[in-house]
């Protein structure tokens, strides 16, 4: 694993002159202005609606391609009393996708299915068992969420059935898009929809806004739909930005203020009250829904989120909490036997990349292993299982490395692939494990920057214990909500000392009370993973890095630190 030690603390870049021209002209804390600018926002205009977000803000769904289409063919199924089938993939953003437009379109409309394929026997993506369900129900209409950009055999099926297909995807497409009756997908050639980052049930939730639009529906009738859009989104860890920083923003206000019934028993079941942060809904309830599809069946997750009984909603989310702890074991034991392998390497100093195979690791794990060998390691990651006689596996990169475009200059050896920058899927012969191994550590290896080798951890400022104040998290949550290419702000306190309550705890966990000098005040927080840096705590002076929260116990609320790295002084 990467020596937290030798993890760079390196400073964001800000001009300061747009710094003190935001603190001129509005009057506010330098501090804030600060965290403005190194998040782009360089006028007075710019960070106050940064600072602001609107429902109103959202941009003309019909500047996507193909969305006149899309909501013409969809108008008509729904007047003229067509079966509509809604097909997504098997994790948060695709159950979550369904959930919303099934909720949506119930509304206009009883003739509604959902499908979601099997992981282990289907695999990803929009496939032919989907479209032979499609045509044995009678549906002449299928949505697919959050897949479907590359599936031409499967959309060429569906044709050949009768069966229109509106694809609402976000991935990379290949070299030709599918012959669909209507493809939305920001990302396709030709598209000029001015944001290219929505996850697939964002895409879906353009649609539903188009349709909103044409019925005279101001958006903000749409605000129901907010709670599953802002999960699908936090969980896929598209960026935080622009149209999704919108949308997230209101579904956790939704979410925090009346929940719908499945995703209250959810929150109810995985211990996550209110109010929720992105990061709850990332580490708590979006594991939970995934457990569905990765040890049983997706569409348990969909019957959830479409619940409308507080009571089955809780026995149907604590059958999932229990899932999701039986693949929490799954999950840490397969992560142990891969970083096993891993310490027998013999080139891993001079490796790039690394890539593992086992057959009997289970296929909806593979994921989440690889993150964390791509995190433990900090090597762009591909874990292979065998399913159906195929190499099946997912990857990860490390932060600056287009993960993507690897695998795609090693296609040749792949039956299919598809994803974007940080995570990917592929499948591949098994006898062709070596060869893909080879050629992916040479494309890293040729492709990859020093400055990516070496774990970086963002700096905002450096600042006292002194300015750690209700004022100032009241400034942060002017910024919030926080996830990738808006993430919560770090800090760096110089020359803290231990009060001698810091300790260590399990899975290589600290526990850390500290002061900046004799007398000032003392704050407290968790070091998660950093037991192995504590004996610099003991000492005498250090620095650490950290970000701030709140917390409350019996109604009373403290600020608490979150410690992401200790520095010897």
């Amino acid at each position: 694993m990467p020596d937290p030690k030798h993890t760079i603390w390196q400073q964001i870049p800000c001009d300061e002159s747009l710094v003190q021209r935001l603190v001129s002209s509005l009057d506010a804390d330098p501090l804030l202005c600060r965290l403005l600018v190194q998040r782009g926002m360089t006028t007075p205009g710019e960070a106050t609606s940064f600072m602001n977000p609107a429902i109103s803000s959202l941009h003309n769904p019909f500047e996507m391609k193909d969305m006149y289409r899309a909501t013409e063919r969809l108008n008509q199924a729904v007047h003229q009393g067509e079966k509509i089938l809604l097909y997504g993939d098997y994790d948060v953003d695709g159950t979550g996708a369904v959930a919303m437009m099934f909720a949506f379109l119930s509304r206009l409309t009883s003739q509604l299915d959902y499908y979601i394929p099997d992981r282990v026997t289907e695999g990803y993506g929009f496939g032919i068992a989907g479209v032979e369900y499609a045509r044995k129900q009678g549906c002449t209409l299928l949505l697919a969420m959050d897949c479907g950009i590359k599936d031409h055999e499967a959309v060429h099926m569906a044709s050949t059935c009768g069966i229109d297909v509106i694809i609402c995807d976000h991935h990379l497409p290949g070299e030709h898009i599918p012959a669909a009756f209507a493809v939305l997908d920001p990302k396709q050639p030709g598209c000029t929809y001015p944001f290219k980052e929505l996850c697939g049930c964002g895409v879906a939730f353009k649609l539903i806004h188009a349709i909103a639009l044409l019925n005279n529906t101001p958006v903000e009738e749409l605000a129901s739909l907010l709670d599953l859009v802002a999960m699908s989104t936090a969980c896929d860890i598209v960026p935080l930005t622009g149209e999704n920083r919108i949308l997230v923003k209101f579904g956790l206000q939704r979410l925090n203020r009346r929940p719908r019934p499945g995703l209250w028993a959810l929150m109810e079941s995985v211990h996550r009250t209110p109010p929720l942060t992105v990061q709850d809904l990332v580490f708590g309830l979006g594991p939970a829904v995934n457990s569905a599809g990765r040890l049983g069946d997706a569409r348990d997750a969909v019957k959830l989120m479409l619940s409308a009984d507080r009571n089955s909603a809780l026995e149907m989310a604590r059958q999932l909490a229990r899932r999701n702890a039986e693949r929490r074991k799954v999950d840490y034991a397969m992560a142990d036997e891969a970083r096993e392998k891993v310490s027998k390497l013999t080139d891993l100093s001079s490796r790039k990349s690394i890539v593992l195979f086992d057959p009997a690791w289970h296929k909806g794990i593979i994921g989440i292993s690889a993150s964390r060998i791509a995190e433990d390691f900090h090597k762009p990651t591909v874990i292979l299982t065998e399913s159906n006689g195929r190499a099946v596996g997912s990857a990860r990169s490390v932060k600056g490395f287009d993960l993507y475009e690897a695998i795609l200059q090693c296609r040749d050896l792949l039956y299919s692939y598809g994803g974007h920058a940080h995570a990917a899927g592929l499948q591949l012969p098994v006898e062709s494990i070596g060869a893909f191994s080879s050629l992916f550590e040479e494309v890293v290896a040729a492709g990859i920057q020093k400055e990516c080798e070496t774990p970086v951890l963002d700096v905002s400022a450096t600042i006292s214990f002194d300015q750690i104040t209700r004022d100032l998290l009241q400034s942060l949550r002017l910024l919030e909500p926080f996830g990738p290419q808006n993430m919560t702000p770090v800090f760096v306190a110089e020359g803290v000392t231990d009060t001698g309550k810091s300790k260590i705890c399990q899975n290589n966990h600290a526990f850390l009370s500290l002061r900046q000098n004799d007398k000032g005040a003392v704050f407290s927080g968790m070091a998660f993973g950093l037991a192995d840096t504590f004996s610099q705590v003991k000492k005498g002076t250090f620095d650490i890095a950290f970000s701030l929260k709140e917390t409350g116990k019996n109604g009373v609320s403290s600020i608490e630190l979150s410690v992401k790295g200790i520095r010897q002084r």
